[in-house]
């Protein structure tokens, strides 16, 4: 039998660890080859290495999507090694933290540099590949690109800002044979939480999102490849994910209430 991703090829930014990583083995699995992307060549050798141990074909392409110029570089390569592209997945990002009184410029900078202006580079340089196959471009988002919660300002204002640059691109690639699949996640595990405001991985930091709503990396990853073979617009996953993109789109003074109820303002 056929798999949906046959002779197919995958690139997938921030594809050495969490959700990247389990998006390789996903489409992997579907039949795709698979170049990874990211700063951490170790990491993305490792997730070579798994899927030549699944009898896939792996490509570890380092990039930094802050770096336009690096962008441009990987695409390059991923498409003269492989011979093409078929889908892009601009899954690179990472959150700051803190109240937005205490964020500084520098704090916005890198945040909107990693999660609004790399997702945008990554479209601008996978598109025109993608135009030649009628292939699949994907934006990682969040449901917090749907429902803003404290503490958290920046990382949902870039969600919300990926959210806009999907819709945008849904109609700006309308007949052209490339679709444009937004996705929001609700919590999934990753190591997001142990990366601190400077992009700095740190394995000691802990994890203090609710371990009881959080789905496994391949549980996840298996759904987004469902969404993105579909060519679905827009996809929300996870329960409280669902529950919560609704009430922050359809009931956002609920969501205010329930956020300040019983809470004295801060000074």
């Amino acid at each position: 039998m056929a798999k949906r991703f046959d002779n197919q090829v995958v690139w997938i930014t921030g594809g050495g660890s969490g959700i990247g990583r389990a998006l390789a083995l996903a489409f992997a699995s579907e039949g795709a080859t698979v170049a990874v992307s990211g700063r951490r060549d170790d990491r993305l050798q490792e997730v070579v290495q798994q899927l030549e141990a699944r009898g896939a074909k792996g490509l570890a392409v380092r990039c930094d999507v802050t770096d336009e110029a690096s962008v441009a570089e990987a695409v390059r390569k991923v498409v003269r090694t492989l011979g093409g592209l078929d889908v892009a997945v601009a899954n690179a990002g990472f959150a700051v933290a803190g109240r937005i009184e205490k964020l500084s410029a520098a704090d916005w900078r890198r945040q909107l540099d990693v999660n609004v202006i790399g997702v945008a580079m990554t479209a601008r340089y996978a598109i025109p590949h993608l135009r030649e196959r009628k292939g699949r471009l994907v934006l990682v988002g969040s449901i917090s690109s749907m429902m803003s919660t404290p503490g958290v300002g920046a990382y949902s204002a870039s969600k919300y800002a990926v959210r806009a640059i999907g819709q945008a691109l849904a109609v700006e690639l309308h007949g052209s044979g490339v679709t444009c699949t937004t996705i929001h996640p609700g919590y999934i595990e990753s190591e997001i939480a142990q990366v601190d405001n400077q992009g700095r991985f740190d394995a000691s930091r802990e994890d203090r999102r609710p371990k009881n709503l959080m789905w496994s990396a391949d549980r996840a990853a298996r759904t987004m490849v469902d969404a993105v073979a579909a060519r679905k617009r827009e996809h929300t996953f996870t329960g409280h994910g669902k529950v919560g993109a609704f009430a922050g789109r359809h009931m956002p003074s609920l969501i205010y209430f329930g956020l300040t109820r019983g809470k004295k303002q801060k000074k």
